[in-house]
């Protein structure tokens, strides 16, 4: 009977471990079929001549602000390290941010990034790194939100000539909700009570109920906190997608940049992750808005590319040398 048992456990571990691979294979279908068809849609020469004719000061100066990009996540994901699992080693949370870095772009909704975060902190259990992480993203999709929804009313206003009454009315909803969501995070009692006591009624949820409760000790300060160290984050981000578009058009204006920067970033947030590393969403976005704006194709592909090459790419490759010595030490 045990060895029926054994045999079943590890033929459902064998379907999972293939479910996940095959999942893996098709966001990278996906993910070359995009690119793929955008090379063919802007031109190889075209792009391949963009980059030649880059002015490469800005591209440095965006691939110098990942530094920053990076000490800010550190920064934040120090916070919720310290407020929800009570962990302040700096070691610790530097390099779990980076081991999350590594395991996230080459997984399915990024679920590698919570496995990743998990390898440095053993006396942790899964649930509450879970939580943390869930919690240092969070926070994140505020300013994506608000203000890829604010640009993308403007964007339909004067590219589609939306009516103003329209325009007015989703300005006001838009303010009232996150109004709304401010200020219950000023003062969380209140969705901590209704979200614990829903967890607590549910069947599903209640074995991770004494996890959950950890969210009961955060207050107000850490919400400030977080709140405004992920708009910077978030401009930081938006500043250097204008800084490389800057670098590989002819001409521009910086603001414009600003104003497409966060359109991209608000389409790759509410389309699913359908591929890899979101590659081809991204790039996607930002061939349609910036040659909507007069530039050309090739300088969108181009910006969106260098964006996820400097600020997704390039930490996972720095997180894989770290886990790779850390395996082998």
């Amino acid at each position: 009977m045990s060895s029926m048992i054994s045999y079943v456990k590890t033929f459902y571990d064998t379907i999972k471990l293939k479910k996940s691979a095959i999942i893996v294979i098709v966001k990278l279908l996906i993910a070359s079929g995009l690119i793929y068809y955008l090379i063919y849609y802007v031109n190889l020469k075209d792009i391949a001549d963009v980059f030649a004719k880059a002015d490469y000061r800005f591209i440095t100066l965006a691939m110098l602000l990942t530094f920053i990009n990076i000490t800010l996540q550190y920064f934040k994901w120090k916070i919720s390290c310290s407020a929800i699992l009570k962990e302040t080693d700096r070691k610790k949370i530097f390099y779990s941010l980076f081991y999350g870095f590594a395991a996230g772009p080459f997984t399915p909704a990024r679920v590698g990034e919570y496995f990743g975060r998990a390898l440095e902190f053993k006396n942790k259990s899964m649930v509450s790194i879970t939580v943390a992480t869930l919690v240092d993203k969070f926070f994140l999709l505020i300013p994506i939100t608000f203000f890829g929804s604010i640009g993308s009313i403007l964007f339909l206003k004067d590219y589609y000539h939306v009516s103003s009454y329209i325009t007015v009315s989703l300005f006001v909803v838009i303010f009232i909700l996150f109004y709304i969501l401010i200020m219950l995070m000023i003062s969380p009692s209140i969705w901590h009570n209704f979200m614990l006591k829903r967890m607590n009624n549910s069947k599903r949820l209640h074995k991770f109920y004494s996890e959950i409760l950890l969210l009961r000790e955060l207050d107000g300060k850490f919400f400030v906190k977080m709140f405004l160290i992920s708009i910077v984050f978030y401009s930081c981000f938006i500043i250097q997608y204008a800084i490389l578009a800057i670098g590989f058009s002819q001409h521009g204006n910086f603001i414009d940049f600003i104003w497409a920067g966060n359109m991209v970033m608000f389409a790759k947030t509410i389309i699913p992750q359908i591929s890899f590393g979101d590659l081809g969403v991204r790039e996607g976005a930002s061939v349609f808005f910036l040659t909507k704006m007069g530039q050309t194709s090739s300088t969108g592909f181009d910006s969106g590319i260098s964006l996820f090459g400097i600020n997704v790419l390039l930490p996972a490759i720095i997180g894989m040398i770290l886990l790779i010595k850390k395996n082998n030490a």
